[in-house]
């Protein structure tokens, strides 16, 4: 990002934005065909003077306008359907304007997928201006990217994206706008793309709306299935009609970058300034941070109660026209570097060089910290420091009121009776769940007694669950994605700081309306809970001082004479119990396979979650409950998380911690009590986690 202290809009800064792009071309990347990219562009405020004096229509003040350039298909014929999703949104188009291009310098691949380029200028028939009028944009945008096939890289009344699928090199070439010398911004952002979990393609390419990005959001499956579930509960007053119509949000086609800057912008236009909304989607590591205040422990706290973390090494820059800023994940894993100069120039990237700045110039340089903003206020003309932008809105609302009146802690419920079981009932069901005698000594054995997962050689001899001969669990056909394995380790042992294994149960709120209600939820301080938090959670509200909370529970059996029909027949009824519970009041869900015997197997635990998750977020209700999983199939750290990532709050396995209970009792572990060996049994799972 390129900016200036000056309050002035200048070509220069564009040209410096363009020539960092260049120097940035090794962090780029091409096909096969040097000269199709991966990806550049650059965001710049709307050039106000330089729109006027190359369009044919008469534009209105500025802020009073929104422009942008639409990528169409090469055939598209649809203009008169455009024009009415906009009157239907009370816009009016001004006009359109064929976008100049040069493409002579385009590989064969890049000029084969590439669209026509048309600019929309539009204005408000109600007379909206500014971000009012951006609200209406967005609405129209939205209507009409899902119901043709066309692309905004932006509409708005600040600021604007040239991007495509180019090298750094070919950015300039390809829009001869940018090398006018009346294209004019205080600001400019400019990214150059190598593809990491998607093929390259022109709307892909970066900046986005909002943000430019350097990094992977390895959450982002995660993050696309929770704000689909959070549909239903969306409402707001600053954006104008039934929002449902824009649904969905996300486009679960894009990039995990495309999806963040989606998400943004929802947050955004919903009434939260552009640092809070970044800071709810990237927060610092706040839990175990002691010397952080409480009142900004509180705003994070909760806004966890909102929105889970978009999580993943990332360096984030964004802007709406009037700040332009940059975070960095909670863990520092993207550099990030910053340089101001004596004339007001402010530059941020991932690394120093981008432009050549007369040493004796520089006043001030640094890196971006681990969870830290970096903003400047262009209106302003400084740079608003990292403390100052989180004092700020930890005050914003009475946030420690909301918490202290919503959020119950599980370790204050009261007790449940404690059940240990006979060796002779752990023995059958361990036999009923398929745990083998090497689990027991090699797995099971050293978490009882240590507390930590063991180590072994990084060789194995097993066969791929798919290609093996012998029955194998579900979850072993499960494995991390490319992206989680190259991506830098996390030592949460020596980084213990940035790491957090909290959480909660209990039913969403509107996104876009926060409040005390937003918070109303059972605070975990794990997500592995033993057999008697599990009773706690069951009889929440047993003695009616927690009417917000009535669990319910399901049985997650199935019939093993009926075979696979059986199983699938099991499942539908299993969906439909879960639906009419929610709408008896249920807002915590229990999914136990407690209870098999001959005639009733258990059925797969992550079948049985990702099944209920699922149909919930389809039938819009999943953010009216939490799911937690009573399972005496989970034994190893592996399936713990997976049963995690598709959608459980919190997992008891309960025949795991009676196993090592039975242990204890059977003389097998030594040196620790029963309750010791369930104690480091969840430690363990939750260190691996």
């Amino acid at each position: 990002m390129v900016a200036t202290l000056n309050k002035e809009a200048t070509h220069d800064i564009v040209s410096k934005g363009l020539e960092a792009l260049r120097n940035l071309e090794h962090r780029g990347a091409s096909g096969a065909e040097v000269n199709s990219g991966d990806g550049a562009g650059i965001l710049t405020c709307i050039p106000d003077e330089f729109f006027r004096s190359h369009v044919a229509f008469d534009l209105p003040a500025q802020g009073s306008y929104a422009a942008g350039i639409a990528f169409l298909p090469r055939d598209f014929a649809a203009h008169s359907r455009v024009e009415k999703i906009a009157e239907e949104e009370g816009l009016s188009i001004l006009g359109w304007r064929t976008l100049p291009i040069n493409p002579t310098s385009l590989g064969a691949t890049a000029l084969s997928v590439m669209p026509d380029f048309q600019q929309i200028f539009i204005a408000s028939r109600e007379g909206f201006t500014d971000l009012d009028l951006d609200r209406r944009a967005f609405c129209f945008r939205k209507r009409a990217e899902h119901e043709l096939s066309i692309y905004f890289p932006s509409l708005s009344s600040r600021t604007i994206v040239y991007k495509g699928m180019l090298t750094t090199g070919q950015l300039e070439e390809f829009f001869p706008d940018l090398s006018h010398a009346d294209f004019r911004s205080p600001l400019a952002l400019v990214h150059s793309r190598f593809s990491t979990n998607t093929f390259p393609s022109w709307p892909l390419a970066h900046p986005y709306r909002f943000i430019a990005h350097n990094g992977e959001i390895n959450t982002v499956r995660g993050n696309r299935n929770w704000m689909a579930a959070r549909e239903a509960l969306l409402s707001s007053d600053l954006i104008p009609g039934e929002i449902s119509r824009l649904f969905p949000i996300v486009d679960p086609s894009g990039s995990d970058s495309a999806s963040f800057d989606e998400v943004l912008e929802l947050l955004y236009l919903g009434g939260r300034s552009l640092p809070h909304s970044i800071l709810m989607m990237i927060p610092e590591a706040w839990e175990n941070h002691e010397s952080m205040p409480e009142n900004r422990r509180d705003f994070y706290r909760f806004h966890a109660s909102l929105m889970e973390p978009w999580d993943g090494p990332a360096c984030v820059t964004f802007t709406d026209g009037n700040q332009i800023g940059a975070v960095l994940d909670r863990n520092g894993l993207r550099p990030s570097r910053f340089w101001v100069t004596d004339d007001g120039l402010v530059i941020l990237s991932s690394e120093v060089g981008v432009l050549d700045i007369a040493p004796e110039k520089v006043i001030r340089k640094g890196r971006l910290q681990p969870g830290r903003m970096f903003l400047v206020d262009i209106q302003e003309g400084r740079i608003i420091e990292d403390d100052e932008i989180k004092d700020s809105l930890a005050n914003s609302a009475p946030y420690s009121e909301w918490l202290h009146a919503g959020i119950v802690r599980l370790s204050e419920l009261p007790a449940r009776e404690h059940i240990i079981y006979p060796h002779s009932s752990v023995l059958r069901r361990q036999r009923a769940f398929g745990y083998t005698e090497e689990e027991l000594r090699v797995i099971i054995t050293p978490m009882a007694k240590s507390g930590a997962e063991p180590i072994g050689s990084m060789g194995t001899d097993t066969p791929l669950a798919a290609l093996s001969d012998k029955p194998r669990l579900l979850f072993d056909y499960f494995s991390q994605l490319f992206a989680q394995v190259t991506n830098p380790p996390l030592d949460a042992i020596r980084e213990e700081l940035v790491t957090s294994l909290g959480g909660s149960i209990g039913p969403e709120h509107n996104l876009l309306d926060p409040g005390p209600a937003s918070c109303r939820q059972i605070s975990l301080a794990f997500p592995v809970i033993d057999n008697d938090e599990l009773a706690k959670i069951i009889h929440v509200n047993a003695d009616g001082n927690h009417p917000g909370f009535i669990s319910y529970v399901v049985k997650g059996l199935f019939p093993i004479a009926e075979g696979g029909e059986g199983l699938r027949r099991r499942i539908e009824e299993i969906r439909a119990e879960v639906s009419q519970a929610i709408d008896a009041g249920a807002r915590i869900i229990v999914l136990s396979d407690r209870d098999g015997d001959a005639d009733n197997a258990p059925i797969p635990s992550l079948l049985l979650t990702s099944a209920v998750h699922h149909h919930l977020i389809r039938e819009k209700t999943r953010t009216k409950v939490g799911l937690v999983v009573e399972t005496g199939e989970v034994r190893e750290v592996h399936h713990v998380a997976l049963l995690i990532g598709y959608g459980a709050a919190a997992v008891n396995p309960y025949l795991a911690m009676e196993t090592a209970e039975d242990l204890v009792l059977q003389g097998v572990i030594t040196d620790v009590t029963p309750e010791k060996a369930v104690r480091n049994l969840i430690k363990a799972l939750g260190k691996g986690v």
